[in-house]
């Protein structure tokens, strides 16, 4: 979890991210670009958004649910791999997942989950993991422990900062969501300013509709769900 920084030393940032987001894949492409242009040290943690949906599949459209069925697998594996290989994984496997599922639009299934784990150098055995309940324990107090910083009113990803001082709590938001993902000193220019506007007390939200699909610079197909 994130702690204050020193002057000299990066500002911490924790992320939580659910895989199968197509706007969390955007978002995390947009922190790694500031983290090579602001002192920043990325922490990276599993959140579910089939957790978080887990109370209410009746409310979603059936594509959704699917989806929220899909999206059981990845989220176990990562959390196995974390358990196994330490949390230093979590990056790069998530970059495998995310580069095959939204740029390259490949099925949400176990042939995918272990292409991704051979591109991490990750033993492809932990794709089996996808498919039992036994890591859900860990899995769930990651979730929790991302939903507790901002609250239930919200979707992945999720960013953490440290807060004014050593005494003070993380500062936590959802988002944000950017389509396409900006690069470059655009990048830093945000962060800058959703620093700026998350760090004030009594801030809490700001926000226009999304207008069509998750921009990926390639074709995309055009669905936007609220996640």
């Amino acid at each position: 979890m994130a702690t204050s920084a020193s002057p000299e030393s990066p500002t911490p940032v924790d992320f939580w991210f659910d895989p199968v987001c197509p706007w969390t894949w955007l978002t995390s492409r947009w922190i790694l670009d500031v983290a090579g242009r602001r002192p920043l040290e990325v922490s990276w943690h599993v959140m579910s958004l089939s957790v978080l949906n887990e109370n209410r599949l009746d409310e979603l459209p059936e594509r959704i649910r699917t989806l929220m069925g899909e999206a059981w697998a990845p989220v176990r594996v990562l959390t196995a791999a974390r358990l196994a290989h330490g949390p230093e994984v979590l990056e790069p496997l998530y970059t495998a997942l995310g580069a095959r599922y939204h740029l390259r639009e490949q099925p949400k299934n176990r042939a995918t989950l272990e292409a991704a784990l051979r591109d991490t150098g990750l033993p492809v055995e932990l794709a089996a993991a996808g498919d039992t309940d036994r890591y859900d324990e860990e899995l769930r107090a990651s979730h929790a422990r991302g939903i507790t910083l901002v609250g239930q009113e919200v979707g992945s990803p999720i960013i953490a900062v440290p807060g004014a001082d050593a005494s003070s709590d993380p500062v936590a938001f959802f988002g944000p969501v950017v389509n396409p993902a900006p690069k470059g000193e655009d990048a830093a220019r945000l962060w800058d300013g959703v620093l700026t506007v998350a760090s004030a007390p009594n801030f809490f939200e700001i926000k226009r509709t999304r207008t069509g699909g998750p921009d990926f610079s390639r074709r995309t197909r055009p669905p936007t769900p609220r996640w």
